[in-house]
């Protein structure tokens, strides 16, 4: 009997090739695929890597999810297991599969947002701005600098809610499970002055092609920076209660690492590909909104190991923290979106007034506005990496073709390269630093 065969009696949860088979059992092209052909790993050497394991009877396959808390969603993670150490991984996706990208070709583009603010539903403004982005470069059309500015404050307010969400679920994972209170506390903070703008706490469908669905709300000054005035205080706790703390130190120092050359490789982005040491931040390298105008740091790590990953997003929310505070000072006025009667529907005062203008609202919300012909790639920088938007236009009010890359999806090709010959417990470290979102995983 095999090590699947014992895991796996009937077929009924077989996945077919997709599958983790044992090591007697595939060749060294398999080996290949599963540890490392984009590293440019030779057959010889990854078959040289598989034949390190102890004899195939002393060791087992086991499956990690998909309804495992520790994998943040439907992930399913093959384990093959000598002991307590894992020696090949294999993370299998595909439970959660919505379509949203063929959904997003029978909307029209100012449906469009709807659809994709619900891929990464941790930080919903940025898949909102990818997609509006790429509409606008096919539209050709600038929006008013107060419309930017916006959309600067509420994705770097959404970075800090999302990087609140990491550090709530990342303590939980590694067993310091006051960090699941103190960082749902905070983002709570935040995701309030969503609602108080948005009318939502998620999935907004704020961040709209021609600008943004409504103006800030009165006040939103004073929101922000009472927001921004209590937060450095508790990031201090943070460092008390984690960064410093040798149990913590123990479990997460010389954890999941990887190299430069892996991560660039394998196509990995955000704080995992920083936490190498790469200082790559499309804010800063390819900058998009007025990000050019405004001071930040990029934050690197040296190890790229769990710490590393932890750190950073520790230290990014100090540096969203600046960010905002610059935005909040240079604000201008004017339009928060575009007035082209053609993308932007008319004011909703003016839909009790005029027939022309309730015409006009009826025929933008039925039929949407056409798009001319041709297609774009336009990335942004969100919390877990380069979350890009490629979108085909055929000249209709509906996207001929849409893709988003999702970092997420990306990101999880590290997990073998992280995981080989740590321990089951560091597989739980390894998984939480990488942050996924399967919404976007399986969009």
């Amino acid at each position: 009997m095999t090590s699947t065969e014992r895991v796996y009696p009937g077929a009924i949860t077989s996945e077919g090739a997709q599958e983790l088979a044992a090591r007697g059992a595939s060749t060294a092209a398999e080996l290949l695929r599963e540890q490392g052909s984009v590293l440019r790993l030779s057959e010889v050497a990854a078959a040289e890597q598989a034949d390190r394991a102890g004899p195939e009877d002393e060791t087992m396959i086991i499956n990690m999810g998909p309804q495992h808390p520790s994998t943040h969603g439907v992930l399913r993670v093959m384990l093959e297991l000598e002991g307590e150490t894992v020696l090949r991984t294999k993370p299998i996706m595909g439970y959660l599969h919505t379509g949203m990208e063929k959904t997003g070709e029978d909307l029209t583009y100012l449906q469009g947002a709807t659809n994709v603010t619900r891929m990464d539903y941790a930080s919903p403004f940025f898949n909102e701005l990818v997609f509006s982005l790429a509409t606008e470069a096919l539209l050709e059309v600038d929006i008013p600098p107060r419309a930017t500015w916006i959309r600067m404050l509420m994705c770097e307010l959404n970075r800090i809610s999302s990087h609140f969400l990491f550090l709530a679920t990342n303590g939980m994972d590694l067993g310091a499970i006051s960090m699941i209170l103190y960082g749902w506390r905070e983002r709570d903070m935040v995701l309030q002055f969503f609602e108080k703008t948005t009318g939502l706490r998620m999935n907004h469908n704020y961040v709209r092609p021609g600008g943004v669905a409504v103006d800030l709300p009165d006040g939103w000054r004073d929101d922000v920076l009472r927001l921004l005035d209590a937060l450095p205080s508790r990031l201090e706790e943070y460092d008390d209660l984690m960064t410093g703390q040798p149990i913590w130190r123990g479990r997460t120092q010389g954890i999941g690492l990887l190299t430069p050359e892996e991560a660039v490789a394998l196509g990995a982005t955000g704080p995992i590909l920083r936490s190498t040491g790469v200082p790559w931040d499309l804010r800063r390298d390819l900058p998009y909104l007025a990000y050019d105008q405004v001071d930040f740091n990029v934050v690197v790590g040296s190890y790229g190991d769990v710490f590393d990953r932890y750190a950073i997003r520790l230290n990014e929310i100090r540096e969203s923290i600046d960010i905002v505070r610059q935005i909040v000072d240079r604000m201008p006025g004017g339009d928060y979106r575009v007035q082209d009667r053609k993308i932007t529907p008319p004011p909703r005062a003016r839909i009790d007034e005029s027939m022309e203008a309730l015409i006009h609202h009826f025929k933008i919300f039925t039929e949407g506005f056409r798009v001319p012909e041709g297609e774009v790639y336009v990335a942004v920088e969100s919390p877990r990496g380069e979350l890009g938007c490629y979108l085909v236009s055929d000249g209709s009010g509906k996207p001929y073709r849409l893709h988003i890359r999702g970092p997420s999806f990306y990101n999880l090709q590290t997990l073998p390269h992280m995981m080989r010959g740590g321990l089951i417990p560091d597989a739980v470290a390894v998984i939480s630093s990488v942050d996924p979102i399967m919404g976007e995983v399986d969009r």
